[in-house]
């Protein structure tokens, strides 16, 4: 069975920086492209990043482009956030997910792996 633990969300002032991890266990996701979303409350889930299986392509939300940076180190099966120039509009809950299908990198839905989520706030 798959999981995803997130870690690393906590409390940070308006400038700060946090890293987020995500580690996946019960499988290896080295053909599998990883993202982060997170949803503010009252608001739906929006896109952050996402990465390629290999590492070698990224994409951000325009909202944090600049200022969040993806990678990923397959040999621990464990996906990173590293969140710089934090904003208060930044405050959310961050989920990491996996694509369940392999080289695949669009579209992370209900059919992906999902983790239990991380709190970011970012105090003004």
């Amino acid at each position: 069975q798959v999981h995803l633990v997130e870690s690393g969300g906590g409390l940070v002032q308006a400038g700060g920086s946090l890293r987020l991890s995500c580690t996946a266990s019960g499988r290896t996701f080295s053909t599998n492209a990883m993202g982060w979303f997170r949803q503010a409350p009252g608001k739906e889930r929006e896109f952050v990043a996402a990465i390629s299986w290999g590492g070698d392509v990224t994409s951000y939300a325009d909202s944090v482009k600049g200022r969040f940076t993806i990678s990923r180190d397959n040999a621990k099966n464990t996906v990173y956030l590293q969140m710089n120039g934090l904003k208060p509009e930044d405050t959310a809950v961050y989920y990491c997910a996996v694509k369940s299908i392999p080289f695949r990198m669009r579209n992370f839905g209900t059919n992906d792996y999902w983790g239990q989520g991380t709190q970011v706030t970012v105090s003004s």
